[in-house]
């Protein structure tokens, strides 16, 4: 089993993995946000990511600390000045959250944060779910989940789809 709460595994990855790993050393971005215990989640780390799948780093943040891990980022030139930074505040499972937005090289990364254990957060559980279910099902599964994507079909209704789950965003949760 891969321990997705390090990097390790990016390195032994394919080009994307390998790439990604790059970036994320370069820009030495764990490294800033090593104090909320960021993970790599999303379709890179279980290897269905597409063109244009980003990055998605996330983050445990108590919110009374807000400014502060704002801070963090905005002072450790992790971000280069030229690029666009989006932040945004949205609420997810009623839930406050951040998400702060951007492009390093050939990659858009997603920082997203909530008040919550990162290995607790819903990003990271259906991660592992679908790793899972990955694993169990194939490879042939795994093509018909990237061909979905293609089609613009996010990640979690793409893994509904073809296992006839309801409520994908909460099914996977019981995996």
């Amino acid at each position: 089993m891969i321990d997705f709460t390090t990097l390790d595994y990016l390195r032994a990855g394919n080009e994307r993995q390998k790439r990604a790993y790059e970036i994320l050393k370069k820009y030495k971005i764990f490294e800033v946000l090593d104090y909320y215990s960021p993970i790599l989640v999303g379709t890179i780390p279980i290897e269905i990511d597409i063109d244009g799948s980003d990055l998605d780093i996330i983050c445990e943040l108590d919110f009374r600390f807000e400014e502060d891990f704002l801070d963090d980022i905005s002072f450790s030139k992790m971000i280069p000045l030229e690029a666009e930074v989006k932040v945004d505040y949205p609420v997810v499972n009623d839930e406050k959250s951040i998400t702060i937005n951007f492009t390093l090289e050939d990659f858009p990364i997603e920082i997203f944060a909530q008040n919550k254990p990162t290995t607790q957060q819903n990003a990271y559980l259906h991660m592992m779910a679908e790793y899972k279910i990955l694993k169990e099902k194939g490879e042939e599964f795994k093509q018909k989940i990237i061909d979905l994507k293609k089609k613009g079909i996010k990640t979690e209704p793409a893994f509904g789809m073809l296992l006839n789950l309801e409520n994908p965003y909460e099914d996977l949760l019981k995996f």
